[in-house]
């Protein structure tokens, strides 16, 4: 832990919290507290019941929530069915009987806590549907109101356990009544986050070992590790197989989010509140033919709650042990059920704390030569580095450093030569910016009569955030204007490299982001088991952000004399004093330094997506294996993104950005065959089960014109412990609308050659030639679940996905370098304005134009060494294959419970080949990329009421650009848990202590040439994290 002189009073109060938290979890970890209370019944524990009379799935949905019973059926089998009213002590399993009396259904215990229920004689339920399998894999449904096939606490995953691959419901499928997939489908449930000690949804999803965070997430948007720089609002995507998280499709109840960030092309899950949550599906596999555009690297549908009774409180404090940062949680829910309906309303509020660099040691000085790494600071410093350009390489190279401390007018010996100034410029930024979020969702269904049901639900969430970017420096042409001018040489003029870090605090960038969602529909029963269904749905995100602090150019140069003084501005070098870049900081007075430091940046940015979606399924005919069911529907969609703002680099009049206000219109059609060949009952040998499944897609949009999706499965179980599975399909992204047509833009940038740095003016903009991204996927998997023993499961997939034309910006995905990478030698220009005219032409043209940011200053012509093209195309291709492994065993002895389980992904290749004639290049386990292998296992002891789970979590080695390798990364996660008893005073009441990374694990060290010591793609800087989380049920 890096050590201080003094601990100002909020450190101090935040490292007593720590204290106090560890010193709680040493209590609840003692022998006394054995392991992991989880939501399951205790057997023969008589808990009060009250269900009203009614549905049997209302009833079914409300008994699980009152006892904690997880029920597994699918929706047709309970179809009109009624139960009667229920109220008294019971055992889970007598409330259950009493339910069940008489509707011809049995219940079955597959494991504890886990009840399957199916015909009690072979009777197929209401309405003609298909008996199910005896024992359905299911383990959550997509939408409750859709098709409710699993209640109560996902048993599947005990303290700390890590969700394996399991195929799920609806994502994955248009049919009702599904109960696995062809396609490999994770779930995570509301207890699985709690259990892991995760706060937010972002921050469960970003441990699944098949998401890379490295883009689109707020540790990366503030270290610059971020290669796309889009995310200005400091959100937190999802980014399934590292395929961009534009590539990756998110769902909330079934819906589509609007797009965040400066793009409006990823979705942002930190909206979202954790005590709404009911369980996440993630998909893993392109599923374009089912949903359309985006689902090219999987599918993430975000359950909210909708049927629930009573009240739930929720209050977590957490802190880092090294006192930074510290976070808060409060949330309230309530739920009401009544004949045929219910409705929900919960809010939640949450604040993290930022993350100063200052505070860890890998991060608090570019100097990364304690840590074996080279020295990343820059030249600019404070007093100023005099630099002159190479006129082989247009590289800017120190000449003299101006003597620190050197008092008065200069002479030639406070110049030293050959020598320079250097700085740490993110030294005073942070690496996780401060964030406060309210939210609240809703959700209401009433049945109207016994065919239709109604439903709707309402999300809004406002998140503020707070953060310090890198301090800025700037290349000062000085004159002898400048009163403080002196030249080693009697030169008339010098170019001075000056870091500002002591003259004005860093860029300080606030902002807000506001996300909306609400959707109305019904589900009406057709003859036989037909249903037909139809929804509204709208979402709307909204993003606010402002830069103070930023440096205006002309005010520099009227500060340091090299323009007259502007009577348009309130600065005055002759009343005010003229600005000192060879002095050290302070090099001028505070008027001067808040003169040169008011430029600022503000932006705003508004997504919309709209819909309306119809949609039938049901039986067309009886096959050996079961039902052919079909699914068919059609989708209107509009999308519109806006952006506006202004900035102030230069001059004294704000000037506005260009505008984009795009709209485009979608129409889709799609269809989906469910086909079970063989019949259990026919003891084929080697042929239990074969089952085939067809699906596809057709959307037009009017910007680009039409694209068609197929997709292909099959299951097949040679024998019952032995599942295998397979799938193909093509999936597809449509470029965004600011992709298309984000105005053209220029920004002067210092790339690395080397040890020097090459001006360059980099560009950016919309291609409005823009073609869809498509992709090929293929998947195979095996399941193997002995009959013998029901709490074994181990599973092993693997998949491959091929893009061609995909849509990226090459160079800004590396454009440290862009000058040195041949693969990137076609979007580059070397150029000479001094000896070439047409060179010099070229560059003065565009940097007089207005669309050239000048915040860094104003060059001349001559400074330039290249152009370079940052602006979106479509490359070649990208090629991602891997195997994904994982297993959980569960089970008793005695008065314990015991689980095991594992979930680890490792990427085969990862490969993009940037142009056609380049060579391809292997990004697997590269910095800043994927890496190869991540695993998270856990295991989990429990008795009683008391609980305690360990999990690891690992991430393979890594290499940086130049070869290096990058260290392994290994943590451990602990949590200690106690539920209060099924009645009294603390009834209802659960409590958790978790330490994230328990031995305080720094990430591997990273030469990065950002200057922070750490892969923050990767790996995550906050080091040993304590929580307490209290949650009581009323």
């Amino acid at each position: 832990m890096p050590s201080t002189p003094h601990t100002p009073p909020a450190r101090l109060r935040r490292r007593l919290l720590a204290t106090s938290l560890l010193a709680g979890f040493a209590l609840a970890a003692t022998p006394a507290v054995a392991a992991a209370a989880d939501a399951r019944p205790q057997p023969g524990v008589a808990r009060p019941v009250n269900i009203p009379a009614g549905d049997l799935d209302r009833a079914l949905l409300s008994l699980a929530d009152q006892t904690g019973q997880q029920l597994l059926y699918p929706a047709e089998l309970v179809r009109g069915r009624r139960a009667p009213a229920l109220q008294g002590r019971f055992t889970a399993d007598a409330a259950l009987a009493r339910l069940l009396a008489g509707t011809g259904l049995a219940a079955a215990e597959t494991a504890p806590g886990v009840t399957v229920l199916r015909p009690a004689s072979g009777d197929g339920g209401a309405g003609g549907a298909a008996a199910p399998r005896p024992f359905p894999d299911v383990a959550a449904a997509a939408d409750p109101a859709e098709a409710p096939v699993v209640t109560g606490a996902q048993a599947a995953a005990p303290a700390g356990a890590v969700p394996t691959l399991a195929e799920v419901l609806v994502t994955g499928s248009h049919i009702r009544g599904v109960t696995d997939s062809p396609s490999p489908v994770t779930v995570l449930s509301r207890d699985d986050i709690d259990q892991a000690g995760h706060a937010t949804v972002a921050a469960a999803l970003q441990a699944l070992p098949q998401n890379f965070s490295g883009v689109g997430t707020e540790g990366t948007a503030t270290t610059g590790a971020d290669r796309l720089g889009t995310n200005n609002n400091y959100a937190s995507s999802v980014n399934l197989r590292g395929l961009g998280p534009d590539a990756t499709l998110v769902l909330v109840n079934g819906r589509r989010m609007a797009g965040a960030g400066a793009m409006g092309d990823f979705s942002d899950v930190s909206a979202l509140p954790t005590a709404a949550i009911s369980r996440i599906e993630v998909l893993l596999d392109g599923a374009s033919a089912l949903y359309g555009s985006d689902a090219v690297g999987g599918v993430v549908n975000i359950v909210l709650r909708r049927d629930f009774e009573g009240a739930e409180t929720r209050l977590r404090a957490g802190v880092g042990t090294r006192g930074e940062p510290a976070e808060w949680m409060a949330a309230q829910t309530v739920g009401r059920r009544w004949n045929g309906g219910s409705g929900l309303l919960s809010y939640e509020y949450h604040r993290r704390d930022a993350l100063p660099a200052a505070d860890r040691a890998f991060s608090a000085s570019a100097d990364l030569r304690p840590f074996g790494g080279t020295d990343q600071r820059t030249y600019y410093g404070s007093p100023g580095t005099l630099v002159v350009q190479d006129p082989v390489t247009r590289a800017y190279l120190p000449a003299y450093a101006i003597r620190p401390g050197a008092a008065g007018p200069l002479t030639a010996e406070d110049f030293l030569p050959g020598q320079a100034n250097l700085s740490s410029p993110r030294a005073a930024a942070d690496l996780l910016p401060q964030q406060r979020r309210h939210s609240l969702y809703g959700a209401l269904s009433q049945e109207l009569g016994d065919r239709l049901t109604l439903s709707g639900d309402l999300r809004l969430s406002e998140r503020r955030f707070v953060s310090r970017s890198a301090s800025q420096g700037s290349l000062i042409s000085v004159t002898s204007a400048n009163p403080f001018f002196a030249s080693p040489t009697g030169a008339a003029s010098h170019l001075v490299a000056y870091g500002f870090s002591g003259d004005m605090p860093p860029p300080r960038g606030v902002g807000l982001a506001r996300s909306l969602g609400a959707s109305f529909g019904g589900d009406l029963r057709l003859p036989g088991d037909w249903q037909a269904s139809g929804y509204l749905a709208f979402a709307e995100e909204r993003g606010r952000d402002r830069i103070d602090g930023l440096i205006n150019s002309d005010a520099l140069r009227e500060a340091i004399g090299a323009v007259p003084d502007n009577p348009a501005t309130p600065f005055s070098a002759a009343r005010d004093g003229f600005f000192n870049p060879f002095a050290g900081a302070p090099g001028g007075t505070p008027v001067a330094a808040a003169f040169i430091g008011s430029g600022y940046q503000a932006t705003h940015t508004r997504s919309r997506v709209s819909s309306v979606n119809l949609q039938a399924d049901g039986s067309l005919l009886r096959l050996p294996g079961g039902p052919l069911r079909l699914a068919a529907g059609a989708q209107l969609r509009r999308e519109t993104f806006e952006r506006g703002g202004e900035s102030l680099y230069a001059g004294v009049t704000p000037r506005p950005f260009a505008a984009v206000s795009s709209r485009r219109d979608i129409t889709a059609a799609f269809a989906e065959l469910r086909a079970p060949l063989v019949d259990p009952e026919a003891e084929l040998p080697g042929l239990r089960r074969l089952e085939l499944s067809l699906a596809g897609r057709v959307e037009r949009y009017e910007d680009f014109g039409t694209t068609a999706n197929p997709k292909l499965g099959l299951i097949w179980e040679p024998v019952a412990d032995l599942r295998v599975r397979a799938s193909y399909g093509t999936s597809f992204r449509s470029p965004s609308l600011r992709e298309l047509s984000d105005p053209a833009s220029n920004s002067p940038s210092l790339i690395p050659v080397g040890a020097v740095r090459v001006l360059s003016l980099v560009q950016y903009g919309g291609n409005p030639g823009l073609e869809p991204e498509t992709a090929t996927s293929w998947t195979a998997g095996l399941e193997y679940q002995p009959v013998r023993h029901p709490g074994l499961r181990l599973t092993a997939g693997w998949f491959s996905i091929d893009f061609d034309q995909r849509i990226a910006q090459p160079v800004l995905a590396n454009l440290a370098a862009a000058l040195t990478d041949p693969t990137l030698a076609p979007f580059v220009q070397r150029i000479d304005p001094v000896g070439d005219a047409a060179d010099r032409a070229r560059i003065a043209e565009l940097i007089a134009s207005p669309q050239t940011n000048t915040s860094q200053g104003v060059f001349p012509p001559e400074s330039y060494g290249a152009i370079i093209d940052a602006r979106y195309v479509n490359t070649a291709a990208f090629e991602a294959e891997g195997l994904d492994l994982g297993g959980a065993w569960r089970w008793t002895r005695g008065r314990d419970r015991w689980a095991l389980a594992a979930n680890g992904s490792y990427l085969l290749r990862f490969r993009q080949t940037v142009t056609p004639t380049s060579a391809p290049q292997d990004l697997a386990g590269r910095a800043n990329y994927p890496a190869r292998f991540r695993a998270r296992a856990s295991l989990d002891w429990g008795r009683g009421p008391f609980g305690l789970g360990v999990a690891v979590n690992h991430m393979s080695r890594s290499r940086d650009d130049l070869g290096v390798r990058i260290g392994a990364w290994t943590t451990a996660d602990l949590q200690a848990r106690l539920s209060g008893p099924a009645e009294g005073r603390f009834a209802g009441l659960d409590l958790s202590l978790s330490l994230r990374n328990l031995f305080d694990a720094d990430p591997p060290f990273h030469n990065s040439p950002y200057g922070v010591g750490y892969d923050a793609a990767n790996t995550d800087p906050v080091g040993r994290f304590a929580a307490l989380q209290l949650t009581r049920r009323w």
